[in-house]
């Protein structure tokens, strides 16, 4: 596919680093020097130095002619203009960039009057993360597939949990009766696909798919089914808690969020009747130990400084604070936090880029399948999608035992007639149904892939 990406900041550099990886051309408009320079050093796309709203400039990355069109800078306006004139020029789709809370109840109107394909906003999705990182606290990941039928969840595995040392087969007769399926594992940063002679080891994160229900019956078997969170101490006024406490007060938490500048608190206030907001540094220890934070369920560092989040979070978690989430988007300060005991860690631009990259794939859909959902696991080479099987698709009818799949592919989860079913060897596809594939260091952009 031709992508022209406008704006060369972490996201639009993110994703033209997958993109350009999975062999699309990528043109990237940006209208500083020094950004174009090291994208052109770093990257294999071509550069254009200019302003990515103005026609001229877009006609020559080659918009007319353009699959897509991505417009991710800093400003919600300029995105807008060029989504719109990317599209008057010729350009097949385009996805504009929208993150200001003030457009967030308009934007299906101005998605239809713009004429922009899709809108992305990197602060909502971040939020809605974290939230259902919230709503199941004994999990270090949650994704949700068919439409919240089915959850995937990431579980650090310990020295005393019951299934350490024995192989996945002997842990089958246990599991039998919950529809649950053990679907990756990462060890020492690499992702295992698991088969049933794979013996889970303290440290482990194992990756489980199945029903919400029978996902609680097996953390509860674990010794993990913890509590619901009723009370939640933010820091950091940014648009992620903006939108992170709307969720929350929805689901009956009760919200604490500090926040340093003395306006923007009274703005806070203002849209979040329901939260109590505080002006001060929330990432100073006296004034948390002053508010009583360890009180709180739940801890979430969400300012500007990856540095003071992860700080911050470290320490909330010291102190005995039973479900504490860090915002950090530099992967290499996530990994040491991780380390360090600190599970939960969200990157709003690799959410963000996770999202753009299942439309791109959608966009190229195959014959056979269309691409529903698409998530990374964790900051791994594997990834899990969604499709949608079609009339055309290859082997349905065929019992999963007798097909021969690639290695590294793994069916996790169908959704047949509204029926969740963990798939065994005797399992056959149909027409209609929802498949969940669990991908290892090859990205998936069909269901046919996996043949």
């Amino acid at each position: 596919m031709n992508i022209v990406i406008v704006g060369a900041g972490k996201v639009g550099s993110t994703l033209a680093s997958f993109l350009s990886q999975e062999d699309h051309d990528i043109t990237i408009i940006d209208n500083d020097e020094e950004v174009i320079q090291e994208a052109n050093d770093t990257l294999d796309v071509m550069c254009i130095k200019g302003p990515g709203a103005a026609p001229s400039v877009l006609r020559e990355a080659g918009a007319e002619d353009a699959d897509l069109v991505l417009a991710t800078t800093n400003m919600d306006e300029v995105n807008m203009l060029c989504a719109l004139t990317a599209k008057r020029l010729g350009a097949k789709y385009t996805i504009a960039r929208i993150r200001d809370v003030a457009y967030t109840d308009d934007l299906a109107s101005l998605q239809k009057d713009l004429n922009i394909d899709a809108v992305i906003n990197p602060e909502y999705s971040t939020a809605l993360e974290i939230s259902r990182l919230l709503r199941l606290p004994a999990a270090a990941n949650v994704d949700t597939f068919f439409r919240g039928k089915v959850e995937m969840i990431g579980v650090r595995v310990r020295e005393n949990d019951p299934i350490v040392g024995h192989p996945l087969s002997d842990l089958f007769g246990r599991t039998s009766t919950l529809s649950i399926l053990f679907s990756a594992a990462e060890r020492d940063g690499e992702v295992i696909i698991p088969d049933g002679t794979f013996v889970p080891r303290a440290g482990d994160k194992l990756y489980v798919t199945g029903t919400p229900k029978d996902l609680s019956v097996y953390l509860r078997g674990l010794g993990r089914d913890l509590p619901k969170i009723q009370s939640a101490f933010l820091i950091g006024g940014s648009r992620i808690a903006h939108y992170l406490t709307k969720m929350l007060l929805a689901m009956g938490v009760r919200v604490t969020l500090v926040e340093n500048d003395e306006n923007h608190c009274r703005m806070l206030s203002e849209w979040l009747p329901g939260a109590l907001i505080l002006h001060g540094d929330g990432t100073d220890q006296e004034l948390l130990l002053s508010e009583h934070f360890t009180n709180n369920d739940a801890f979430i560092a969400l300012t500007g400084r990856d540095e003071d989040n992860l700080i911050s979070a470290l320490y909330a978690q010291q102190q005995g604070i039973r479900k504490v989430v860090a915002k950090c988007n530099r992967m290499n300060y996530a990994d040491v936090v991780q380390a360090a005991g600190l599970e939960c860690v969200v990157a709003p631009k690799l959410i963000t880029v996770g999202r753009i990259l299942r439309l791109v794939r959608g966009l190229q859909a195959k014959e056979g399948s269309v691409m529903s959902a698409l998530y990374r696991l964790s900051d791994t080479d594997a990834e899990a999608a969604e499709f949608i099987l079609q009339e055309n698709t290859p082997h349905l009818g065929v019992p999963l035992k007798d097909l021969s799949i690639r290695k590294g592919f793994l069916i996790v989860a169908v959704l047949h007639e509204g029926h969740v079913i963990i798939p065994s060897g005797t399992t056959v596809l149909s027409a209609g149904d929802r498949v969940i594939v669990i991908s290892h260091q090859q990205g998936i952009q069909s269901f046919r892939d996996i043949f």
